[in-house]
């Protein structure tokens, strides 16, 4: 059997990557299962040097954004990084949400509010730093923080009216 083309690569890249998206409103077993696999499938292609292209660092690192732990929140930021540096401007927004992630599972304030969480039963973007303007928002793609709250209200209310 022939090896896989760089094309093969960034073509399984691509479909992981909305498996992804699509699996997000699927069985919660189901998907964790699933999103493993495709996390596993990113992290060897990664390891074995095949992603090329900043599509293929991109599509990885949004696979890697869904992850469980604190290890796949920053290798997608390193992943969307790449993705970044090699022109794909859709990057940044991974890289804002997944450095979000990495510092709430730290315990510590999100940067751009992209993360909703519970506080006392009711979603929030919780703790921001107040340091991060929304000018820098901006610049990664992200809302300005009343948005982001605004967002975070509109959930509490769609759960709530179920």
């Amino acid at each position: 059997m022939d090896s896989p083309t760089p094309d093969d690569i960034s073509a399984e890249l691509e479909r992981l990557a909305e498996e992804q998206i699509t699996d997000l409103d699927s069985d919660a077993t189901d998907r964790v299962r699933r999103g493993r696999q495709r996390r596993a499938r990113v992290a060897t292609l990664y390891a074995q040097g095949k992603l090329q292209s900043s599509r293929d660092f991109y599509h990885a690192a949004l696979v890697m954004l869904y992850g469980e732990e604190l290890a796949h929140w920053e290798l997608a930021r390193t992943l969307a990084r790449r993705a970044a540096s090699l022109g794909d401007p859709r990057a940044w927004s991974i890289i804002a949400a997944a450095w979000d992630r990495a510092l709430l599972a730290r315990g510590l304030p999100q940067r751009f509010g992209t993360q909703f969480v519970r506080e006392n039963g009711r979603w929030t973007v919780g703790a921001v730093d107040p340091n991060v303007t929304d000018a820098e928002r901006a610049f990664y793609g992200i809302p300005p923080l009343w948005v982001q709250r605004q967002s975070a209200e509109q959930l509490q209310r769609r759960e709530e009216n179920r």
